[in-house]
């Protein structure tokens, strides 16, 4: 899809950069030897948290389940850094779905676009957002999103580590495979993405675009709380497969979903009740009986195969704890959202948009005249009320007219009311049921 430049060529390391690169991984070579022996018995220890370490997550081939490792922090930005960031970052809307605060608003920033690829970078969002929500639950609630391009015009084309581990190139989030010494993890500076990514409007999901065809990602799941919103997934441009990778950490970002596979050998859970609503301690007779988790879907059959249950493995062990179904996203990418992990993803959805939004301002007052148009998922109920009362007639719109709507023409001061409510079947929980309605009122001028 890139036109490429000679600048595609890449440079060599420099001695200093390779012996570097070289000590960096005899030092974490050493602490995952350590980590490893620890016992096999044990989950991956948790990243220690503090500047000098961040815990990613990684896939080393199509299809296959995730990894974990830690890998050193990003350090602090330089003056000359923050003044490059500073004069660059141009944001450019792609998918305008409604005001940023009715809507959850993803971030893309390109790193190996040179300023002559901008273009391109624009192009590779419009694709892997397009195959991002193709994914249900995304693909029924596309209108809930904004989407925003930000541009990191960088000096070299590509990223490091492209195609082999000796390849470095000069971009402007230091994006590299072979990040501790894993070739398919693909690391930046996660300073300069928060940096940049604050440029747009709003940031409730960010996602790092690599230029580049080699399979590979990374999600960083435990960036500073201060930046406003949960994590960064790192992805492949050109890669036809790296989507998933992006849609498997939203899954942990926007779901709060845990990962359901196990680490070969990697022994019997034996803590509390977890809080992420796709494990369980619990049997599926269990659940049931003490409606637990996700008992409101047992027996029922998953998009992702089979009917939900309870199956043995998951977080990090082989027993002791249950996950949903036998195969979901969360466990292999390529797969579907079960049952629960859909609830739960349109539970994270909503956290940041509203199921209503318009793009006629509510704090100011409409003539009787006036086109009203509201946005809601297609699975929500319409309805339009004047003065309280609903307008049967006009249930179901998406857009009136307020004098189609019956407002007295007497000299007084009218309101006009559309309310939402999502119907969709894909939540049972009573308590987030609640959570998907919605009012936007017009005051209707005199």
């Amino acid at each position: 899809m890139h036109r490429r430049t000679s600048k595609d060529t890449p440079r060599r390391l420099s001695i200093r950069t390779a012996v570097s690169a070289a000590l960096a991984t005899v030092t974490l070579a050493a602490t995952a030897t350590a980590a490893t022996a620890q016992g096999a018995d044990r989950s991956p220890s948790p990243a220690p948290h503090g500047p000098s370490t961040q815990q990613v997550e990684y896939f080393t081939e199509p299809g296959g389940h995730p990894r974990h490792t830690t890998v050193p922090a990003s350090p602090p930005l330089s003056p000359a850094e923050k003044t490059a960031i500073a004069g660059d970052g141009d944001v450019t809307s792609i998918v305008q779905n409604g005001p940023v605060g009715t809507k959850l608003d993803v971030v893309f920033v390109g790193d190996g676009y040179t300023a002559a690829q901008q273009e391109d970078f624009h192009a590779d969002v419009r694709a892997k957002w397009a195959k991002m929500s193709a994914v249900e639950p995304y693909a029924s609630y596309a209108g809930l999103f904004n989407v925003w391009a930000v541009d990191a015009v960088s000096h070299e084309s590509g990223v490091s580590g492209d195609p082999t581990q000796d390849v470095v190139r000069d971009t402007a989030l230091d994006s590299a495979f072979f990040c501790d010494g894993t070739e398919r993890l693909l690391c930046v500076d996660t300073g300069k993405v928060e940096s940049y990514a604050a440029k747009a409007p709003a940031a409730d999901l960010v996602v790092v675009l690599g230029n580049s065809t080699k399979y590979g990602g990374a999600g960083y799941n435990d960036v500073s709380s201060q930046v406003g919103y949960d994590g960064i997934a790192t992805a492949s441009s050109d890669n036809d497969r790296s989507d998933q990778i992006a849609v498997h950490e939203t899954g942990h970002s926007l779901g709060k979903l845990a990962d359901e596979y196990a680490y070969g050998e990697s022994g019997t859970y034996s803590g509390p009740e977890p809080a992420e609503a796709n494990l369980t301690t619990l049997s599926a007779d269990q659940m049931t009986a003490q409606r637990q988790k996700w008992y409101r879907w047992i027996g029922q059959e998953s998009p992702d195969g089979g009917a939900v249950g309870a199956f043995e493995g998951g977080g990090y062990y082989e027993y002791g704890l249950n996950r949903p179904t036998d195969n979901s996203i969360m466990r292999t990418l390529g797969r579907e959202f079960n049952l629960p992990g859909r609830e739960a993803m349109i539970a994270g959805f909503y956290r940041w948009a509203s199921v209503l939004s318009s793009p006629v301002p509510t704090d100011r007052a409409v003539p009787r005249t006036a086109r009203l148009r509201v946005g809601a998922p297609a699975s929500a109920q319409l309805k339009w009320y004047v003065d309280g009362r609903e307008r049967k007639a006009a249930r179901g719109r998406s857009t009136v007219v307020v004098r189609a709507l019956g407002v007295p023409h007497d000299g007084r001061t009218h309101t006009v009311t559309a309310r939402a409510t999502d119907r969709t079947a894909a939540v049972r929980d009573p308590a987030l049921r609640k959570q998907l309605s919605g009012k936007l009122s017009w005051r209707v001028a005199r």
